[in-house]
C-alpha cells in the first residue's frame, strides 16, 4: 500500500499549497463561535480564522465545445442545517495517530471535500486522532488501542459540537474513507440506537467506507434505522458508494463486504452486500455526474501530470462523466462512465483497478451532492424539529 497511501497524500497535499490556504493554529482552530472556549481543535467551524471550508467557490465551466463560463456561488448565510465532517487519512506525521495540528494535508482535503457544502450548511470539520499513513502503510506500529484512539477523539469532537453548537439542529454526516469509517461507528453507536438523535439526521454521506445492507434491501447489515436515501426531501438516510471505471477486481478494498476501512473481523457477509446509492439518480439507472474539482490541483488526470486548470479556484466539466451503481461478482459500485469523443481531460484509475477512482470519490459527484443536501435542509426545514 505505500504507493497508493503516498498518491492520496500527494494529490491533498498539492492541493492545499497550490490552493495557497492559510493554515489555522491548533489555538486558532478551538476558538469557538460566539468566543466561548472549545476543547476542540477545529479544522472548519463558524467563527474560526481561517476556515478552509468557507474557501473562494467561483467556478470555470468548460463544455464539451470548448466554450466556457464562470459560476459565482455562495456561501448560505442562515443555513437551515449543519454538516459534520471527518475526513480520510491524509496525515503525514511518522507516528500510528495523527497529532491535533494543522497541517496542509488537513487544510487541503477540507477546501476540496467539504468547502463547496457552505453553500447548505454550516461546516463543522474537527481535527481528530487519525491513524496516519505511516500506520496504513506499516512504517509506524499500529495495534487496537490507535483504533480506538482515533475513534475516540472523533467521538469527543461530535459530544463537544452536541453539547455547544448544536442547539437542536439538523445534522449531515459526511465522510471519506477513514472519514467515513470513523463516522460508520459514530452512527451505530451514537445515532442509530438513539431515536430522539435520529431526528436530527438529515442524511450521512459516507462514501469509500463499505456500508452493508442485506441484498435487495434498503435497510440492515451496518445500520438498523437509516436507510439508502432513494428520494431528495428523504430525511435520515444515507448515500454510500466506491467509485470506479471498470468492476472492481477481486483483490479491492472496495465495494466488497468484509473489506476495506468497515471491515469487521470474523463478520457474518452472508446475504450481504456493499451499499451504493448513486446521489445524480437516487431511484437508480444512469444519470450525468456534476463534478467538481480544484484548478491545478485536483485528481491527477489524463496523462500523466494533466490537471484541471482554470483562472478560478475550481473547474466542472458539464456532461463528462455518467454513473450508475453497479452490482457483478460480488461487488457494487458507482460505475463511472466518461463521454465518449470528448476532448476534456478525464479521470484515470491513478492508483490501479483495486482502488479505482477512490481519490475522487467526492469530486465526481460534488455538485449532486450538495443539490441533494439543499434539497434535504429544506425538507428538515418544512418538517421542523
Amino acid at each position: 500500500m505505500n504507493r497508493s497511501g503516498w498518491g492520496v497524500a500527494r494529490a491533498l497535499v498539492v492541493a492545499s499549497l497550490a490552493a495557497g490556504t492559510v493554515l489555522a493554529s491548533p489555538a486558532d482552530g478551538g476558538a469557538a463561535a460566539g468566543g466561548s472556549a472549545s476543547p476542540t481543535v477545529w479544522l472548519c467551524r463558524p467563527g474560526v480564522a481561517p476556515d478552509p471550508c468557507l474557501f473562494p467557490l467561483t467556478t470555470t465551466v468548460v463544455r464539451a465545445d470548448g466554450s466556457t463560463s464562470v459560476l459565482r456561488p455562495r456561501d448560505a448565510r442562515r443555513p437551515a442545517v449543519d454538516c459534520f465532517y471527518v475526513y480520510p487519512t491524509v496525515s503525514l506525521e511518522p507516528t500510528a495517530n495523527a497529532d491535533l495540528a494543522v497541517q496542509p494535508a488537513e487544510t487541503g482535503v477540507a477546501v476540496d471535500q467539504a468547502s463547496r457544502f457552505s453553500q447548505v450548511c454550516r461546516v463543522f470539520a474537527p481535527m481528530y486522532r487519525q491513524l496516519t499513513l505511516a500506520a496504513i502503510t506499516g512504517r509506524a506500529p499500529l495495534d487496537e488501542a490507535g483504533v480506538e484512539l482515533a475513534y475516540a477523539s472523533a467521538l469527543a469532537a461530535f459530544k463537544d459540537y452536541l453539547a455547544r453548537d448544536n442547539d437542536g439542529r439538523g445534522i449531515v454526516f459526511i465522510g471519506h474513507s477513514q472519514g467515513a469509517g470513523v463516522l460508520i461507528h459514530l452512527l451505530q453507536q451514537e445515532v442509530d440506537p438513539n431515536p430522539r438523535l435520529r431526528r436530527r439526521l438529515v442524511s450521512a454521506i459516507l462514501l469509500g467506507g463499505n456500508v452493508a445492507v442485506p441484498v435487495g434491501r434498503p435497510v440492515g447489515g451496518t445500520f438498523e434505522h437509516i436507510p439508502a436515501c432513494r428520494a431528495a426531501d428523504q430525511l435520515g438516510c444515507v448515500v454510500a458508494y466506491s467509485s470506479f471505471l471498470n468492476p472492481p477486481p477481486a483483490h479491492t478494498i472496495f465495494g466488497r463486504v468484509g473489506q476495506g476501512v468497515n471491515a469487521v473481523p470474523g463478520q457474518n457477509s452472508a446475504g450481504l452486500q456493499v451499499l451504493c446509492v448513486n446521489p445524480a439518480a437516487l431511484v437508480g439507472g444512469a444519470a450525468p455526474l456534476q463534478s467538481y474539482f480544484l484548478a491545478g490541483s485536483g485528481p491527477r488526470i489524463g496523462e500523466v501530470g494533466a490537471e484541471p486548470t482554470a483562472s478560478t479556484p475550481w473547474v466542472t466539466y458539464p456532461g463528462r462523466y455518467r454513473g450508475r451503481c453497479e452490482s457483478a461478482g460480488g461487488a457494487t459500485w458507482l460505475d463511472v462512465t466518461p463521454a465518449a469523443d470528448d476532448p476534456r481531460p478525464v479521470l484515470t484509475q491513478v492508483l490501479g483497478p483495486a482502488w479505482g477512482l477512490h481519490l475522487a470519490d467526492v469530486n465526481l459527484t460534488l455538485g449532486n451532492l450538495v443539490t441533494l443536501v439543499g434539497a434535504e435542509a429544506r425538507a428538515y426545514l418544512a418538517r421542523g424539529r
